[in-house]
């Protein structure tokens, strides 16, 4: 695979290589792939790659259910090796600009973000148990922590995805034994949770290959994510996202929980990044630079967070208008929750109904609308118009910004994180912290 992508590395699928390979073998190509393609590293690997050499996608279907049983989502591509001199179409309409390898219609900014140092160790993928033998129901957990009060310190609630999306407080609907970093001899003196694992996992992970190291300390999850423990020690609240999820949006929820890795997190306590992480430009950030599960949104904070320019300073008027903003949706967004016993994905199905005109729903419209302009000035682009309506989406009907507000902000956001990135390189940032701009593993 190296030879055929000319050394390039990174997390691609193999239908990149494949399409590597039949591109260097005819000027002509129509091929059938998984929407993965356009995606992160694979479309990096492939589609990336082919453009800058100089071919044309001049036909293209970014994403459609294979037509059977399978749930699968393939991608549809004809490409050029050359100039192009015909029609230019995308998903069976027009596309007099060109279709970029993400497989979108070219806009006035092309070119992929940058990862931005300003956003480094801010955002985290949750803990990797790779076992569900350190889970525990409810009654295990209780019992635990009513045998010997110093237990609470590894016996902890455990929230996944699906809790932050569907619970209307977001809490956990499980328990989990979470040593985090220490030594044996440390979590011996916790006699009843040590020996749990001693039962349960102890086996379990001396079985499994592929793990180095993890045999040495198996009474630890294979990846505690020490730097996300680290970044938010000191706060009684962060701001978390499901990673799979049409909705996008997050939450704030307590610490002194184990959020698991279907979850990102961001070291962020405050009203104002709540505000920015909530609107509409994060929003279709996400979903432009994520990779997708089937149809939903993958968050990567690593492509998505990373690369997202924030509005800068934060401070002053216009940020606190944001914080304002945002503080106002959460507190309503949240008390609506608790009354109607929903949560965020059927909470934001409301929001995003055009049948559903309860007075408490058309609040939360008028909330976000508000949360928007409050983030539009914040970046200094009151001159935009942003027409929020019920408007076709990838992700299907969504009450967002019109598509020719969201293709400008897009724009002004790519074209935020070039001048950004450049200037980052000026000050030689990328230079001492090469690191920080590769995806960190999952």
């Amino acid at each position: 695979m190296r030879a055929i992508a000319d050394g390039a590395t990174g997390n691609a699928d193999l239908v990149a290589y494949f399409l590597l390979r039949m591109c260097g073998l005819a000027r002509s190509v129509s091929s059938l792939d998984t929407n993965t393609v356009s995606q992160g590293d694979t479309r990096e690997v492939g589609l990336d790659r082919l453009t800058a050499a100089g071919w044309m996608i001049h036909r293209a279907v970014k994403s459609v259910p294979w037509p059977n049983e399978a749930s699968l989502e393939i991608a549809k591509l004809w490409m050029w090796d050359g100039e192009w001199g015909g029609v230019v179409d995308l998903d069976g309409a027009d596309a007099p600009n060109g279709v970029t390898p993400a497989l979108e219609r070219s806009r006035r900014v092309s070119g992929n973000p940058e990862r931005l140092v300003a956003n480094a160790d801010r955002s985290f993928i949750g803990c990797a148990l790779n076992t569900t033998a350190f889970i525990l129901e409810v009654a295990e957990a209780q019992a635990l922590l009513a045998a010997d009060e110093q237990n609470r310190w590894v016996v902890k609630p455990y929230l996944n995805g699906k809790d932050l999306n569907e619970h209307p407080r977001q809490a956990a609907s499980r328990w989990v034994v979470d040593f985090a970093d220490w030594p044996r001899n440390r979590a011996e003196q916790l006699e009843a949770p040590f020996a749990l694992l001693d039962r349960r996992v102890r086996d379990e992970v001396l079985a499994k290959a592929g793990y180095p190291g993890w045999a040495e300390r198996w009474w630890q999850f294979w990846n505690v994510r020490p730097a996300l423990r680290e970044a938010v020690a000191r706060m009684d609240r962060v701001l978390a996202i499901a990673r799979v999820s049409k909705t996008v949006t997050p939450a704030f929820i307590p610490t002194g929980q184990v959020a698991s890795e279907a979850t990102a997190i961001f070291a962020y306590d405050d009203d104002g990044h709540f505000g920015v992480l909530t609107s509409a430009l994060h929003w279709w950030w996400a979903v432009t630079y994520a990779s997708t599960m089937r149809t939903d949104p993958r968050y990567t904070p690593s492509d998505v967070f990373e690369t997202f320019p924030q509005p800068e300073p934060k401070s002053g008027p216009r940020w606190e208008a944001v914080a304002e903003a945002g503080k106002a949706l959460d507190q309503f967004r949240a008390d609506l929750m608790v009354r109607t016993n929903l949560g965020l994905t059927k909470t934001y199905n409301r929001v995003h109904d055009p049948a559903e005109h309860d007075p408490d729903v058309a609040r939360r419209r008028d909330l976000h609308v508000a949360l928007d302009h409050a983030v539009r000035d914040a970046y200094g682009w009151s001159d935009l118009a942003l027409d929020h309506h019920h408007w076709d989406t990838p992700q299907g009907t969504r009450f967002t910004v019109s598509p020719p507000a969201k293709d400008e902000l897009l724009d002004r956001l790519l074209d935020l994180n070039h001048e950004r990135y450049a200037a980052e390189v000026t000050a030689g940032l990328h230079d001492r912290k090469k690191s920080r701009n590769k995806p960190a593993p999952s």
